[in-house]
């Protein structure tokens, strides 16, 4: 089989292209850390209630200037759905739902998870500005998918 110049090119272009790709993310996944979400964390869905820590969502005192948020997702709301967090706090969200899969989403911010039934996200955000921000589900959910919000209010 007889191949052209330019199609040697453009050939030797392409695998060269392939063995960087994977170079980069062979090295971002091992040398790095850098792994996909585990779904190691996990819960009954029938039981979100009864189990710690969302037996009592809400934001908790871990250490010096360092919280815990723990927020149940189900039908239309976010337990609880006012929260407030002193600025300059490191606050690990732990979401989970009860129902069906939900988005939460804290506008302004790149906290972004998909919550599913059975499984535990978590997030760690450092809240540097004061402010309110508005909790959303950006995952649909049902016909009161539109009116399920929450607010974090950053204070002083």
């Amino acid at each position: 089989m007889h191949l052209h110049k330019y199609e040697k090119i453009w050939l030797a272009f392409g695998i060269g292209c392939l063995f960087v790709f994977l170079t980069v993310i062979g090295v971002s996944a091992f040398a790095e850390g850098n792994q996909p979400p585990s779904c190691l964390t996990t819960i009954d869905p029938e039981k979100v209630d009864q189990t710690p820590p969302f037996d009592k969502p809400g934001l908790v005192k871990t250490g010096n200037n360092e919280y815990q948020l723990n927020i149940v997702v189900s039908a239309f709301a976010f337990t609880p759905n006012q929260i407030e967090i002193p600025k300059g706090a490191k606050v690990t969200i732990n979401v989970t739902s009860k129902d069906v899969i939900h988005g939460f989403e804290v506008a302004g911010t790149n906290v972004n998870m998909m919550v599913e039934p059975g499984y535990i996200n978590t997030l760690t955000k450092t809240f540097d500005k004061t402010g309110e921000y508005t909790i959303l589900c950006n995952e649909y959910c049902g016909a009161g998918h539109h009116v399920m919000t929450g607010r974090i209010k950053v204070v002083d």
